[in-house]
């Protein structure tokens, strides 16, 4: 689809005709990318033995930001003999040491985080506002949390000692990788593990210039390890037989895949899968702010959120209303340049994710549900998808049913709280949900009946490093952060 079948009049010329408009708000930091970016193994920066690159393309233009290395079996058996030449002194390491190391590159990550913020939105097409004020403020504070347990872990279970796993191998994705980099390395290495992490292939920038902190932090060499790639890659670091744990975050149908490639193979495992998430709205609740948290639940990220409440349920006798109240404040997002300080919903990661949520909107509208898509001119250049909202939706759409994971809302209505849980379970993931109501006892109800790992009350996408994550169904098992988030990296003995 071309740039100028997509552009539409601009909101603001709709409310307010051609009076004002928004000055550009570019951010000016640099980045201080390279060219080119190889391995990370055992401290150094190694060229990959497969003597390959890739690029990294910039969704907000379509530029190319940098060549990636593309490592290989070889490159990934690397990354594990470090990893496991560094174990035994890191595992030995004091608790308040390892809490030092960790720390440190906190401070480290808070001392440059216009300079990550700025890489992370030019490589993933993230708003720089999200980047700036909520993903690298959110990974600093993954690694402050986990500094504070690593010489506690006597504490986490009374009764019981915590003993390091090994080497640990990492895959995370491109919709938040500096954060998911920050959620899988703290409480690994707080509880003596040593790590090879890949990160997705489309976003490996923040990834490696992480890396550059750790240097700079004086991890001991080999204690973290990067290796870059595509499937190939990851499937080499899933394999690998010194890996004693594998952490995953990704699609549900490579969480399946590696499931069944680790069958029997004694490997710990955890996965953080996908989601189809019911935010659930009672017509008790406080409709201005329940909008507020419909927008946040799926247009934050561009709704590349596993967690994203893309099913909204709302209880019939307000759907009119709070619809109408939809539309009016989606009229006043601002689509664009996610350099832009007043954007708020950024690029789409890659062309293949637009056309993925292109495929799954037209799929909605042949199956006659209503599409609702906010006024906007999209940029020319780049991958930029308007807010959407499918209106007259039912249970058996596609749209219903699968995670399109883009900016596309699909709107259901219930009449009682046994029929919003009943399609709010009638899903194959369980990963989040969310509940608007003024009764507390109402929150109560529905949080034991939702099907979902988290349930958010009168709020949505909340994230603390002291709360555990994680879902259940097809959207995955172990958790994430807290103390439930560490006892996945360790044993107890």
């Amino acid at each position: 689809m071309s740039a100028k079948s997509r552009t539409r009049t601009p909101a603001r010329e709709l409310l307010f005709g051609n009076l004002w408009e928004y000055d550009p708000a570019p951010e000016t930091a640099s980045p201080h990318l390279q060219d080119r970016y190889t391995l990370f193994v055992n401290g150094k920066w190694v060229a990959p033995k497969t003597k390959k690159f890739f690029p990294s393309i910039s969704p907000r233009n379509g530029e190319i930001l940098a060549e990636i290395g593309q490592a290989g079996a070889a490159d990934v058996d690397a990354a594990y003999q470090s990893a496991a030449a560094a174990f035994p002194a890191w595992s030995k390491l004091p608790g308040a040491e390892r809490g030092k190391y960790l720390y440190r590159i906190a401070r480290l990550l808070q001392d440059r985080a216009r300079e990550f913020a700025v890489a992370e939105t030019l490589d993933g097409g993230k708003p720089i506002k999200e980047s700036r004020d909520f993903d690298v403020p959110m990974a600093a504070a993954h690694f402050f949390y986990h500094a504070g347990w690593a010489d506690k872990l006597d504490c986490v279970m009374p009764g019981k000692k915590l003993a390091p796993l090994g080497v640990v191998g990492q895959i995370i994705p491109w919709n938040f990788p500096l954060l998911m980099l920050a959620w899988k390395l703290a409480p690994a290495l707080a509880c003596g593990n040593t790590v090879v992490l890949k990160p997705a292939e489309t976003t490996s920038i923040t990834c490696l210039k992480f890396a550059t902190i750790l240097q700079e932090a004086g991890l001991p060499p080999g204690v973290v390890n990067f290796v870059t790639g595509a499937g190939e890659t990851g499937a080499a670091v899933v394999n690998h037989p010194l890996a004693k744990k594998i952490a995953f975050t990704g699609s549900t149908a490579v969480g399946k895949g590696i499931q069944r490639a680790l069958a029997g193979s004694g490997k710990k495992l955890t996965l953080e899968l996908g989601g189809k998430a019911a935010n659930i709205i009672f017509e008790d609740a406080a409709i201005d702010q329940a909008v507020e948290g419909i927008v946040n639940g799926i247009f934050f990220n561009q709704g590349h959120v596993c967690c994203a409440g893309s099913r909204l349920l709302v209880q019939e006798s307000i759907a009119s209303s709070v619809l109408q109240k939809l539309k009016i404040r989606l009229r006043s997002l601002r689509v664009g340049d996610p350099m832009d300080k007043n954007t708020d919903i950024g690029a789409i990661n890659s062309l293949k994710q637009w056309e993925k949520i292109d495929e799954l909107v037209k799929t909605g509208v042949a199956e006659g549900a209503e599409l609702y898509q906010a006024p906007c001119v999209l940029p020319q250049r780049g991958y930029y998808y308007a807010a959407s909202i499918f209106t007259n939706v039912s249970l058996s759409h596609r749209i219903a049913q699968e995670e399109i994971f883009g900016p596309v809302l699909s709107v259901l209505t219930f009449r009682t709280p046994e029929e919003a849980v009943e399609k709010a379970n009638n899903t194959p993931f369980g990963l989040s949900a969310g509940v608007w109501t003024d009764k507390g006892s109402l929150i109560l109800k529905m949080s034991s009946e939702l099907k979902a790992g988290v349930v958010w009350a009168n709020t949505y996408n909340k994230f603390d490093p002291t709360s555990p994550f994680g879902g259940y169904k097809e959207s995955g098992f172990g958790r994430e952060g807290g103390k439930q988030g560490l006892l996945e990296y360790a044993e107890m003995v």
